[in-house]
């Protein structure tokens, strides 16, 4: 599913700017959710620190914050790296700063256009849920890596059980497959960037396939995993996890 974030501190134009999304979405009967409209960044950031998600964002540039909604998109990149980012303001003028911060924006829809911003979100909305769908089905069907200098290993998504931090060497990480094991140099914060949405990073040592649970012991933060596999789970990270594994 993919998740819709707005940041607007204008309440009224926030609430016309989720009305427009949400009447799309039910019309088109699209598989996409309203997770948080709101006037605070820091509403926003909190939200994707707890969870991992790919998201399409709505922000508008002026937000009378400490963050403006440019630097806002560059914070977002930290935890969504492949979100869909869309800026509606009144400062048409700022459009060169989303370049400098690197922010990879989709569009960019000023407000003194008010005929047209209605249609312009929807095809913002059309533009990022049709990449959605092609990256989870076709573009990132395989996780790509390195066990040694020479030797490339693609394994497809769904035959990844779990990735953890190695026990023997913190520079190392054991990836889980159905059929095999892999270990190799990496971080669990780079490989997570990497991943799309079904991989949850349930603990600071693991990162895991949602698709691939079978059942969650809350008392124990114990997670199994098909083929009689474990791994742990963090208490703040259960509440999510546990959301996740309902959603799928």
């Amino acid at each position: 599913m993919l998740k819709v974030f707005i940041c607007e501190d204008n309440e009224p134009q926030r609430l016309k700017i989720t009305e427009c999304i949400e009447k799309y979405i039910m019309i088109e009967d699209l598989n996409m959710e309203i997770v948080l409209s709101t006037h605070d960044p820091d509403i926003l950031l909190s939200h994707l620190k707890r969870n991992s998600n790919v998201g399409l964002y709505f922000l508008d540039v002026d937000l009378r914050h400490n963050l403006n909604g440019i630097q806002l998109a560059e914070a977002i990149r930290k935890y969504d790296p492949r979100g869909f980012i869309v800026f509606i303001t009144t400062h048409g003028e700022m459009l060169p700063m989303t370049f400098k911060y690197k922010v990879e924006a989709m569009d960019f829809i000023v407000k003194d256009d008010i005929g047209g911003i209605e249609s312009k979100i929807v095809a913002c909305i059309k533009n990022a849920f049709s990449k959605f769908t092609a990256r989870s089905t076709t573009l990132q069907a395989n996780y790509v890596f390195k066990i040694a200098e020479q030797k490339v290993i693609s394994v497809p998504y769904d035959k990844i059980l779990y990735i953890e931090t190695s026990s023997q060497s913190p520079r190392k990480v054991i990836l889980y497959t159905t059929e095999s094991m892999f270990e190799y140099y990496g971080k669990l914060d780079d490989i997570q960037k990497q991943l799309d949405e079904r991989f949850y990073r349930c603990h600071k040592s693991f990162i895991v396939n949602v698709q691939a649970v079978e059942c969650i012991d809350k008392k124990e933060h114990v997670v199994y995993l098909k083929g009689g596999y474990k791994c742990f789970v963090a208490t703040r990270r259960i509440k999510t996890l546990l959301r996740l594994f309902n959603e799928q």
